[in-house]
């Protein structure tokens, strides 16, 4: 997923890293818990932003499931490195919260590898979701986009 609405970057002074999610975007990660609690989840991964820690905190506390903050995730991780954490995940029931300059490249690998990608296009907003399933080998299969809730 991508992390919830988070305030305006100009209007934040502090490091970009702890810049938060604006009311819109706790909303946001309120309604994610909806769209995700009914699944299996078993590990919720998340880039150290506060931003993004903040839209997976009411799923880990639905869930009863710990946050881990991995490195792959962050906004300035190199693709290779958030690729490889995915290719780990493949087939695990998990959750992870990124950011915008990940996801679309992600996607760019998932298409080159064949993987269907059931969205009418490729986009990654706010607070959306993007479901990576597997088929019965073990082996990428599809992705499945979910919008941001309203």
């Amino acid at each position: 997923m991508r992390h919830a609405k988070a305030g305006d970057r100009s209007d934040w002074s502090g490091p970009d890293e702890l810049r938060p999610l604006s009311g819109k975007g706790a909303g946001q990660a309120t309604a994610l818990v909806d769209l995700l609690a009914h699944l299996p989840v078993k590990r919720i991964l998340t880039s150290r932003y506060r931003r993004c820690t903040q839209t997976v905190e009411p799923l880990a506390q639905c869930l009863g499931i710990d946050v881990e903050i991995h490195p792959a995730l962050a906004e300035e991780a190199d693709i290779g490195a958030t690729w490889e954490l995915l290719e780990e995940l493949t087939g695990a029931e998990a959750v992870v919260c990124t950011h915008g300059n990940l996801i679309g490249p992600v996607l760019d690998r998932l298409h080159r590898r064949g993987v269907e990608l059931v969205s009418d296009r490729w986009t990654c907003k706010k607070g959306s979701v993007w479901s990576i399933e597997v088929d019965p080998d073990g082996d990428l299969a599809r992705a499945r986009y979910s919008p941001p809730p309203a």
